[in-house]
């Protein structure tokens, strides 16, 4: 299931895994294929992952799993699993027509992931591993500056889309909307051609699908930003984009600490106040408040390809 020890570079490149890792996952793979515990375990996990009905929003969680990993792969065990999973997820996209530039641009998550934990903790690891899930089922793409996932509308944002005039029930197609770090700038130019890439992309390869609406949960539509950024930043740009669909009353203040420092551990009286952003973050807390994930949507039209 693994490429040997000579390819296995190759596509750590192709997922742009970081350079520092690279040594390390080569050299524990027969660590994976020597054994024929961690062996079977890895081939459960690949069948687990692709399990269960596409773009419900809700994959199959996997956590359990990764976690019954031996321990000296404990925190490199999910990157041998995605990497086992690579031939499936690239069928699934040959399938929809799916360029094999936007399943490079997809499946590099896994390196951002990877650089993400090598940025805390100083280690090769992945540190969200249920969150690449969706990439490898061939429920989420990267188009430009934003990551697109295929969902569904849930018993909460149902009511409130078709309040405002949407054909919408539960059930309904919609996207999840998700902003990748180590990408540039979130500007209104990136997001717009983002969303017209993704408006042609989904009704090119997913059709029958028609998502209604875009949605997006994030602690960067916190209104409470306005109160620190000024009106014309790529932040408070990036949230006049959306409708409210509700808001969380229960505090998420380590969202925006891991987001912007790398490291949602760190004491808000440390944080570093080089950026609007930091600074934002970091006195907002200081101050004794908190910060909220906030819940937004658009209507969202896939557009029919000229010609099609």
């Amino acid at each position: 299931m693994l490429p040997d020890a000579d390819d296995l570079p190759e596509l750590l490149l192709d997922l742009t895994v970081p350079h520092e890792d690279i040594n390390e996952l080569v050299a524990r793979r027969r660590r994976v294929t020597d054994d024929p515990g961690a062996l079977r375990l890895l081939r459960e996990c690949v069948e687990e992952l692709f399990r269960g009905p596409e773009g419900t929003g809700h994959p199959p969680d996997l956590a359990e799993l990764f976690d019954a990993a031996p321990a000296e792969l404990t925190g490199t065990f999910a990157a041998y699993v995605f990497l086992a999973a690579v031939p499936r997820t690239l069928a699934r996209h040959r399938e929809r027509g799916i360029p094999p530039e936007i399943s490079r641009h997809t499946l590099s998550d896994l390196g951002r992931n990877m650089a993400v934990h090598r940025r805390r903790h100083g280690t090769t690891g992945v540190g969200a591993p249920r969150w690449l899930v969706r990439h490898f089922r061939g429920e989420l793409y990267q188009l430009g500056r934003l990551q697109f996932e295929r969902a569904r509308l849930g018993q909460r944002s149902a009511p409130v889309l078709a309040a405002a005039g949407l054909d919408a029930v539960p059930g309904t197609p919609c996207l999840n909307l998700h902003i990748p770090d180590f990408h540039g700038p979130l500007t209104p130019s990136a997001c717009e051609r983002s969303l017209d890439r993704a408006r042609a992309f989904f009704a090119l390869h997913f059709p029958e699908e028609r998502p209604v609406a875009a949605l997006c949960h994030s602690w960067l539509l916190d209104p409470q930003l306005k109160q620190y950024l000024p009106a014309d930043s790529n932040i408070v740009r990036f949230q006049e984009r959306f409708r409210t669909a509700r808001e969380d009353t229960e505090p998420s203040d380590t969202e925006p600490v891991q987001f912007v420092f790398g490291d949602p551990d760190l004491p808000a009286a440390e944080l570093p106040r080089r950026t609007s952003v930091e600074r934002a973050v970091g006195d907002h807390l200081r101050a004794g408040g908190h910060w909220y994930i906030g819940h937004g949507w658009f209507p969202f039209r896939a557009e029919p390809t000229p010609g099609a």
